[in-house]
């Protein structure tokens, strides 16, 4: 029997998708019926600010009628009552499910749909209205706001804390995600070259699905609560079946 500590969750698009969240990956290329080169990167905003911040204003509007599913309110029970160590949430999302599910322990590497940053003076400052170009740092008064996004080509929040967490982890779970987008998809190689367990939760095989232990396949919603009263029920992962290849 594995014996597990410190829990490390990355989550992706796939847990907030049941709660209505929509998701940026589609095969027309289209996010929310814009181009994700228009609404999702730099350039995108250096060409068209006014569309970038009403974007996201959307998404803010959005996100105020979400509530947290039977997903995130399990990971929460799971860092309340796991005993043996610490639960740490990795999230690729920019909503606060997780935080309104009740985790306390949420990284988020691609920046928060209710945050602002200041390009002058680097603030990141709590915002949960519309924002415009004609809006003021909260901390330095220029007027120089930007959704707090980590945008294609940008470089993700948190990567040395996050490491340090794969480092100390002894048993790594992905939930919802595509295995596609650096550096997240990386973190399944970090596990593997530190030889603890991992379990994959998604819908379908991600495309790094054969590099985990384990894999469990179907709605965040019914799968995460299921193995994790499995898992503070009996205290180990020993109930599941082996699905590397």
């Amino acid at each position: 029997m594995t014996d597990i500590r410190n829990i490390v969750i990355l989550t992706g698009a796939g847990i907030s998708q049941e709660s209505g969240i929509p998701t940026f990956r589609s095969e027309d290329g289209l996010w929310e019926q814009h181009r994700v080169e228009d609404v999702a990167t730099p350039e995108g905003y250096i060409r068209n600010p006014v569309l970038v911040h009403n974007f996201y204003n959307r998404l803010r509007k959005n996100l105020a009628g979400a509530e947290p599913n039977s997903a995130h309110r399990a990971l929460a029970r799971l860092e309340r009552e796991w005993p043996r160590g610490s639960v740490t949430v990795i999230t690729q999302n920019i909503d606060d499910l997780h935080e309104r599910g009740g985790s306390q322990k949420v990284i988020h590497m691609h920046g928060e749909l209710k945050s602002i940053l200041c390009k002058a003076c680097g603030a990141h400052s709590v915002w949960d209205r519309d924002s415009s170009e004609d809006d003021v740092c909260p901390v330095c008064g220029r007027k120089e706001l930007r959704p707090d996004i980590v945008w294609f080509g940008e470089m993700p929040y948190f990567s040395e804390e996050i490491f340090e967490y794969l480092a100390s982890g002894s048993l790594f779970l992905s939930i919802g995600t595509s295995g596609a987008v650096y550096p997240a998809a990386g973190f399944i190689s970090t596990v593997n070259r530190l030889h603890y367990p991992s379990v994959e939760f998604n819908l379908r095989p991600s495309l790094q699905h054969s590099s985990f232990t384990f894999s469990v396949y179907g709605k965040a919603g019914i799968t995460v609560p299921d193995f994790v009263d499995k898992l503070l029920e009996k205290g180990s992962i020993d109930f599941l079946k082996k699905t590397k290849v």
